[in-house]
């Protein structure tokens, strides 16, 4: 058993231990939420882009999401466990922190190693996605609202549209057509004339410059979440050890 004066020394460290460590919880909390919206960001914007390389809708907008929630779960977690100041809910607490740091990190450098590749794939997916053109499947929906968000046509320009099955029977597609244009079947089935009445920029440098720059943020996030765990743990390990060690139960 410790002195009286020992344990009374012991008590301002623990208190303080407290407060940093509500406070971590609260602005762990705070970076789930940050996750969540991030998540639901990527799921509306980024979708069309990501059925570009999927025959199927991407799960990756839910994977954040389902992060963040738990991360909301657990931040609350922290800070009943720090009230309490039972030392095996704060080591659960850290353990969790170490589970996502390791997580959130590889998730991080394995975006920015592999950066260049999902580059090159979405760019042959869009690729494939003109060529196969047909106004009805998931990637010719991704197409057109590409077109219609970036104000681009075709993969190089709209020329590109000349030398798809579709150009045949219907011309450039209407999501190519500039606002307040007149995009006549006539129009768009000659390239002379669509050249004033839809975008003329392509929209390959355009999808993969948007997505490189996108995935760049989700990885700066990803690895600043990351290290930010890094406290929490050092904060949950030394407020348990000091209350296992002390024999002190915090209300």
């Amino acid at each position: 058993m410790s002195p009286p004066s020992r344990r009374l020394q012991t008590k301002p460290v623990i208190t303080c231990l407290k407060t940093f460590l509500i406070s971590y919880s609260l602005i762990f909390w705070f970076t789930g939420v940050i996750l969540l919206a991030v998540g639901v960001w990527g799921k509306v914007s980024l979708e069309a882009y990501f059925q570009l390389a999927s025959d199927k809708s991407t799960n990756a907008p839910y994977v954040l999401i389902g992060t963040g929630a738990i991360i909301v779960i657990f931040g609350l977690f922290g800070c009943f466990a720090t009230c309490r100041g039972s030392p095996w809910m704060l080591k659960l607490y850290a353990m969790f922190l170490i589970l996502v740091f390791l997580a959130e990190f590889v998730a991080g450098i394995s975006g920015f190693l592999f950066r260049h590749e999902i580059k090159a794939v979405l760019g042959d997916a869009y690729k494939d996605a003109v060529t196969n053109y047909n106004t009805t499947n998931p990637k010719s929906s991704a197409v057109d609202t590409i077109q219609r968000t970036l104000y681009c046509c075709g993969v190089n320009s709209y020329k590109d549209w000349n030398t798809t099955k579709y150009f045949k029977d219907n011309g450039v597609p209407v999501s190519c057509c500039k606002e307040n244009a007149v995009c006549s079947v006539e129009n768009l089935k000659d390239l002379d004339r669509a050249r004033d009445v839809v975008y003329d920029t392509g929209c390959f440098s355009l999808v993969t410059t948007l997505m490189e720059s996108n995935l760049g943020i989700i990885a700066g996030i990803s690895f600043g979440i990351a290290f930010f765990q890094l406290i929490g743990v050092f904060l949950s390990c030394c407020l348990s050890r000091y209350i296992t060690n002390n024999q002190y139960e915090m209300v």
